[in-house]
């Protein structure tokens, strides 16, 4: 089956040659659209696979798209490779911190962006699967299991939802506003610290570093761990899972 990709482009002439080697290799559909409220319309009626997303667009720019899709439970884990001509190291720290999966920036070999599109399709295929298990960490999304080196870890919802969302986008930087967004809702006006209370209990409970890793000043990023945590960071005392909100 094909997978889908929308091109966010206004420089057509980019945005053709992209298409075509894309629709060279056989196994994508390719949609171009040229402003950022037409790429915007376009995605949230249909997600496709990926989005390949120009930061200076007209009318609305490429920070402020990705901002908005990673809002949206339709297009919270569709995978974004931005296009720019920006080099400036703020601006690529400041576009993965709104969740987009790579930076590449113009001009770029059409060979490097198929390599960078078909390692985060590989990456991200399955991501949308009923459980994730690597062996030592397995978690069923369906049935609020989580099971640690073979041990039951009991977390609260929010402790679950918590890690449901970071291994659902693993290998991609979460904001903390995202997060917070998604895990106790938009309105929530209330201590970020709340937060970063409720990321190293789940951390304590698995018993493992590395798996919830710290992006300073950004957020936080599912990685795969296998280290023992230390005696001074030993696990709390695991509760039961709440069904409370």
């Amino acid at each position: 089956m094909k997978r889908s990709i929308v091109i966010i482009e206004d420089d057509t002439d980019i945005a053709q040659s992209i298409r075509y080697n894309l629709e060279q290799e056989g196994s994508f559909v390719v949609t171009i659209t040229t402003t950022g409220e037409a790429g915007l319309r376009t995605v949230l009626e249909h997600p496709p696979n990926l989005i390949l997303l120009d930061l200076n667009l007209p009318l609305m720019s490429g920070f402020e798209i990705c901002r908005r899709l990673r809002r949206e439970e339709s297009t919270s884990h569709v995978p974004i490779i931005m296009l720019t001509a920006r080099t400036d190291e703020t601006d690529k720290i400041h576009g993965l911190g709104l969740g987009a999966d790579d930076y590449v920036t113009k001009p770029f070999s059409v060979r490097e962006l198929m390599a960078r599109i078909n390692a985060i399709l590989r990456r991200t295929e399955g991501s949308t699967a009923a459980i994730y298990d690597d062996g030592t960490l397995f978690i069923d999304y369906s049935h609020f299991i989580v099971r640690c080196q073979g041990a039951e870890i009991n977390l609260t919802r929010k402790e679950f939802a918590l890690l449901k969302l970071l291994a659902q986008s693993k290998g991609r930087v979460l904001t903390r506003e995202y997060l917070l967004d998604r895990v106790w809702g938009i309105d929530y006006d209330g201590e970020t610290r709340t937060l970063d209370v409720h990321i190293r209990r789940v951390r304590q409970k698995l018993g493992i570093e590395g798996y919830i890793e710290t992006a300073v000043g950004i957020g936080y990023r599912f990685v795969e761990a296998s280290k023992p945590v230390e005696a001074d960071k030993a696990p709390v005392k695991a509760t039961k899972t709440s069904k409370k909100p």
